[in-house]
């Protein structure tokens, strides 16, 4: 069997990694086969998160990524994308997982918060003693965020807030959640952090409801958050978050992760779907002898480089400062429509096969879908794209 079907990169871009590089991508990958995928399938099935899997994620040296100290490995951006690359290459719901405690959640606190909320919250944090949770998405504000409408208002030693937010991975579950509302005094976002009571129960006014009904990422949870007169003590407002452009602060921060993880979904169906040719016999030989099957294989293979080329160039943007919206959005569209459409072959490849969750990829497939739309649809990204080229808004229909 061809080494490309353990190693999917056919332009040998993992020989450019660093020795340390290496090591983590291998480390993650071996916790990803040992541990994830011997356990998925049963929690996507049943739509529970399987909790002893995200808690080893402690042992790996990854939590946290980008951020430096608190326990926190200080990862460059390309070892970060290594790292949602394997992870998606196994599975997209602890992906998720991953990026919304490791990187939004844990990311704002660095960011955005003081010295003393980084030592209070991060180190237990790291350790995934405590999970967290990233609260921006609103019931009528998904890609137009920065129209939030959950409110803030101070009140001695505490503020009040008040809305309702949306699609809040582990938002029904998390210890610590950072939760974005607009203050009432001066109409800017803000941000504050929502803690779990000694009892184990949150403050009242959190009222989390697990979203029910998915067809993807069923091992992660997202909850619909009702928010109503909830009382958080002052000290739990992150003191450097003063209007959505500290919230860019942190999206620019993981911009890139749902990429990556397109990649790794992508490079789990080419596996997939070469596997199976080389195994599966129709008409008295196996169907890798069929020149419609090699085409195929040979397209998606294609795609895959592409991806590949793509996320290693954008990393290296990141690190010098020089990717733009318009560059990441980019690369978020093609890698979600290249993944999306590589997962709908290798499916239709396995014929009905590809339907039992035992042959992988229908989970890569709906994981898929829910990975173009979050941050960011497909049109959304090519609508700032576009606006790169031409120079006028379609969101505002308004010239820059």
């Amino acid at each position: 069997m061809s080494e490309l079907l353990e190693n999917p990169d056919f332009f040998l871009l993992d020989q450019d990694l660093s020795p340390e590089d290496v090591a983590l991508r291998d480390r993650v990958r071996a916790y990803g086969q040992e541990h994830i995928l011997p356990a998925v399938n049963e929690a996507w099935e049943a739509g529970q998160h399987p909790l002893p899997v995200f808690q080893g994620l402690a042992e790996l040296g990854i939590v946290g990524t980008f951020i430096e100290g608190y326990g926190c490995p200080g990862l460059s951006r390309q070892a970060a994308g290594l790292v949602a690359r394997e992870m998606g290459r196994i599975d997209g719901s602890v992906n998720t997982f991953f990026g919304v405690h490791s990187n939004l959640c844990m990311g704002s606190i660095y960011m955005l918060g003081n010295e003393e909320q980084r030592e209070r919250f991060l180190p237990e944090m790291a350790k995934v003693r405590k999970t967290g949770a990233f609260a921006l998405t609103e019931p009528d504000h998904g890609s137009d965020s920065v129209s939030l409408e959950t409110s803030a208002r101070r009140d001695g030693d505490h503020w009040v807030l008040n809305g309702h937010k949306r699609w809040i991975g582990n938002g029904h579950a998390a210890d610590v959640i950072v939760l974005y509302a607009r203050d009432e005094a001066d109409g800017q976002v803000k941000c504050f952090v929502v803690e779990k009571q000694e009892d184990g129960e949150y403050p009242q006014g959190y009222r989390p409801e697990v979203i029910t009904g998915k067809i993807g990422k069923r091992a992660i949870n997202q909850a619909d958050i009702v928010i109503d007169d909830l009382r958080i003590p002052a000290e739990n407002r992150l003191e450097n978050c003063n209007s959505f452009k500290d919230v860019n602060k942190v999206l620019k921060a993981t911009r890139g992760g749902a990429s990556w993880e397109a990649v790794g979904h992508g490079m789990a169906a080419f596996e997939i779907a070469a596997k199976y040719a080389l195994e599966r016999e129709q008409f008295g030989m196996p169907i890798a002898n069929y020149q419609l099957v090699q085409e195929r294989l040979a397209t998606m293979l294609s795609d895959l480089t592409s991806m590949q080329l793509m996320c290693t160039r954008m990393a290296h943007l990141q690190e010098t400062d020089q990717l733009t919206d318009a560059m990441a959005s980019l690369v978020k569209m093609t890698t979600s429509r290249k993944a999306l459409d590589m997962c709908r072959t290798a499916r239709d490849m396995l014929g009905g096969n590809g339907l039992l969750l035992e042959n992988h990829i229908g989970r890569h497939l709906t994981d898929m879908e829910v990975v173009s739309t979050y941050e960011g649809t497909d049109s959304v990204q090519a609508l700032i794209v576009g606006r790169a080229i031409t120079g006028v808004s379609a969101f505002t229909r308004t010239r820059r």
